[in-house]
């Protein structure tokens, strides 16, 4: 039904705007990662990073059709040609396509109960506390995580609603998760159980650099349509719109 909804949210943003659909316009066959609630739901091709891609490359005509992999995997999909395009290329460099504008934007924080005031600041902060977080954090983090790894302090969990739930009934004592993907199972949780949230601090480690985390498009072509319709969807109000269909 997600899916139904934006592709006919996609067909009115191209009336309203005046702009057919023309010989131009393409299927572009996109790699995402498996599962990454609340931006990417492989089951209902859905979630907020689908909806904004989708919807941005639909305002030149054009058609998303995802294909889904180990995250690690996406970089390579793209670089052995399986497909047009990808959410990211993990760092990995453009490798002979073009980068887009980032279309959503990761902010990993360290989530702590409120009722501890525990302050982390740096590393040495973090020294007796049990940390979990997501797979691949450890190498993307080392500066932060190696000493808790090494003290048997540190676990990778990749069910992010078992994290949110961990913290509340203080089973570890730190959460390094993205501030949406918390909020998000935070509010699951919440609709579907008798879990009640308590108050959290999201304590910021690092700088966000938008620039990090952009889609790689093999068509430069097709990289400027979806900039073009990434921007039209921001200065329409819709790009706020996806994001609050999922965290409000």
């Amino acid at each position: 039904m997600r899916k139904l909804i934006a592709l006919i949210r996609g067909a009115l943003l191209m009336l309203l705007c005046g702009l057919p659909l023309t010989a131009s316009a393409q299927e572009v066959v996109m790699a995402f990662g498996e599962k990454i609630p609340p931006f990417c739901f492989p089951e209902s091709d859905s979630g907020i990073e689908l909806e904004v891609i989708g919807e941005s490359l639909a305002f030149k005509g054009h058609k998303l059709i995802p294909r889904y992999y180990p995250l690690a995997r996406v970089p390579l999909e793209f670089k052995m040609a399986h497909v047009d395009a990808a959410m990211t290329d993990l760092g990995a460099g453009a490798q002979g396509g073009y980068f887009g504008n980032p279309a959503v934007l990761y902010d990993n924080v360290f989530v702590t109960l409120t009722q501890r005031a525990l302050k982390i600041s740096k590393p040495a902060d973090l020294d007796g506390l049990v940390v979990v977080a997501f797979p691949g954090a450890l190498k993307r983090y080392p500066e932060w995580l190696t000493a808790v790894d090494q003290a048997g302090h540190y676990f990778e969990q990749n069910n992010q609603e078992l994290q949110v739930a961990g913290l509340n009934k203080g089973r570890f004592d730190v959460v390094l998760s993205d501030k949406n993907i918390f909020h998000y199972f935070e509010l699951q949780l919440t609709r579907n159980s008798l879990f009640k949230a308590k108050a959290v601090d999201m304590q910021a480690f690092t700088e966000v650099d938008p620039n990090d985390y952009r889609p790689v498009f093999r068509s430069e072509k097709i990289r400027d349509d979806f900039n073009a319709g990434l921007a039209q969807l921001k200065a329409s109000g819709r790009y706020q719109a996806i994001y609050d269909s999922y965290l409000k």
